[in-house]
């Protein structure tokens, strides 16, 4: 059962901070997080794990003690799939075929990337209330239709500037409903477990994001469309915009290493109707001018992800979708042994 331990990786692209912990020579195991938190949000998990594994949690560029290198938006997650890349070339993990990994949320959204831009990489991958294959927000249907031609609504302009100036100010407290103590608590936190986590951890390890145009949130550009901005070319929400982000050709990928998809029947971030989606909020009222759901409905992104695994295994992959009932987003706290188990079911 590792206990991850903090360790700096130079790679080729950059200096790495990485959560670490297990036998040189175990089973190797790569775990990458979600937007806003760190690797460290995978201890959990980690600790669950048999004990001749080896695992690996990264802070991706610009989260937690990695260096805050830009991210180029138009590339989609590429900047981070290459880092990742570059990261198990460092630790000799390339060129082998047993590398299972894990990616919670975003962390999901960059493994299904990098299944396109370095097939043979993995040998197993388990999705964690995953991005979807068609990015966050501006898409219809379970093909990922644009909703217009800009991605209007998505990226950079959509974060709140209530919670980037609470970041900015260190706020660790959580009585504004702002802060990242309280966004947690409310979006992706422990659950049950909350008892169970390092709360203080886990915020200090959110305040340590960077913020600006090439980081968090990144920068936006005006629309015609409601709700009048769409995404920019720089920072990590723009990344996942549908602009920039469609990984939905994982379906050709060869190999094709199996692929488990988790999720919280009570997610609120990624969902058939995420509250961070701001075609939600536009239904619920909470975004004026909504043109209906006619033109902007919200995003179905359970159902996208069903779609795209159902055609991967058509294509000859093999997959696994296991709900969790009642649980939310936060899955490697408030689920960590059902995580753990996924992995170690793909683990050679």
């Amino acid at each position: 059962m590792p206990s991850l331990e903090p360790q700096t990786v130079p790679t080729s692209r950059l200096t790495t901070h990485v959560w670490a912990g297990g036998p040189q020579d175990g089973r190797p195991v790569l775990l990458v997080h979600g937007n806003l938190v760190s690797g460290g949000w995978w201890r959990d998990v980690a600790t669950l794990l048999p004990a001749d594994t080896r695992v690996l949690a990264p802070d991706l560029r610009g989260f937690g003690r990695t260096e805050s290198a830009p991210v180029d938006a138009t590339r989609g997650l590429g900047d981070l799939c290459d880092d990742l890349h570059a990261l198990l070339e460092a630790v000799g993990w390339t060129g082998r075929d047993d590398v299972v990994a894990a990616g919670w949320s975003m962390g999901g959204g960059v493994l299904q990337q990098h299944l396109l831009l370095h097939p043979g990489d993995l040998a197993g991958v388990v999705l964690v209330a995953p991005l979807s294959p068609y990015g966050f927000g501006g898409t219809r249907g379970e093909d990922g239709e644009p909703c217009t031609d800009d991605a209007a609504g998505t990226g950079g302009g959509g974060a709140s500037p209530a919670f980037v100036a609470s970041v900015r100010s260190g706020d660790r407290g959580g009585e504004d409903p702002n802060s990242a103590r309280a966004v947690h608590r409310a979006f992706f936190g422990a659950g049950d477990r909350a008892d169970e986590v390092d709360e203080d951890l886990l915020v200090d390890e959110m305040l340590r994001v960077a913020l600006g145009e090439d980081h968090y949130p990144g920068d936006s550009t005006t629309s015609e469309h409601w709700p009048g901005f769409a995404p920019g070319t720089r920072g990590i929400l723009n990344a996942m915009s549908p602009r920039w982000y469609d990984a939905s050709g994982i379906v050709d990928v060869e190999p094709k290493p199996p692929v488990t998809w988790v999720h919280g029947t009570a997610d609120q971030v990624v969902g058939d109707a995420s509250m961070f989606d701001l075609a939600t909020l536009g239904q619920l009222g909470a975004v004026p001018g909504w043109p209906g759901a006619d033109v902007m409905p919200p995003q179905p992104m359970a159902a996208q992800t069903r779609a795209v695994l159902r055609r991967y295994a058509a294509a000859g992959g093999t997959t696994r979708e296991v709900p969790l009932d009642g649980v939310g987003h936060g899955i490697p706290l408030a689920a960590p042994q059902a995580v753990a188990d996924e992995i170690a079911a793909l683990l050679r």
